[in-house]
């Protein structure tokens, strides 16, 4: 039986589940609700999807999904680039739709329970690219992520790449980046397959 259109939507090669969605309400009814945002489809991985396509991956790059809620930006790298994905989040209530995605599209991903605080410098040397959509959404998030993105670099993780629609956190964050870490921000935005717009730190190359 085909499915309604009104229950998924695709984009960038990827399948991706409404809310409405019986596995996406089961899945809600198992795991409870996330306590982070990472609770549906964010338009910024629009922005993410659509910077990757332009600008993307070696084949089989490490990826680091910072923040992934439903791991959406991880998931196209696996897809796209034949990365090996790590989806990093503070709640594990996200994982399940995550993972679900991950199965959705015929890839694999590595979960990975964290706070950005907490991840060192020796855990970065592990990955070649660090993704994030919409994790800067509180003051208090700026300054670990900032720092996260120092030690990124110092790790030796070739690049760095955070979007968000415009939010004063991550303005700032993106502001400081440029400034003391040479990172470019910039202005980014998509109309298909759905519109969206916001900005790009992006550190490294």
């Amino acid at each position: 039986m085909a499915e309604s259109n009104s229950l998924s939507r695709r984009m960038f090669g990827l399948t991706v589940r409404k809310n409405a969605h019986p596995d996406i309400r089961k899945l809600r009814r198992e795991a409870g609700d996330a306590s982070l945002h990472g609770n549906k489809f964010w338009k910024s991985s629009c922005l993410t999807m659509d910077y990757l396509k332009k600008h993307p991956l070696k084949k089989g790059a490490r990826v680091l999904d910072l923040g992934c809620g439903w791991g959406l930006g991880g998931i196209f790298c696996a897809k796209e680039f034949d990365a090996r994905v790590t989806s990093l989040d503070a709640d594990p209530s996200v994982f399940p739709f995550a993972e679900y995605h991950a199965a959705l599209n015929d890839v694999a991903i590595t979960t990975w329970r964290c706070r950005y605080e907490k991840v060192t410098e020796t855990a970065l040397r592990e990955f070649d690219a660090i993704i994030g959509t919409d994790i800067c959404f509180w003051d208090k998030l700026e300054g670990p992520l900032y720092n996260l993105t120092r030690r990124a670099l110092k790790a030796g993780v070739g690049r760095v790449l955070l979007v968000d629609p415009g939010r004063p956190p991550f303005r700032r964050l993106a502001e400081r980046a440029a400034e003391k870490l040479d990172a470019e921000y910039s202005e980014w935005q998509t109309q298909r397959p759905m519109k969206a717009t916001g900005c790009i730190m992006l550190a490294g190359s």
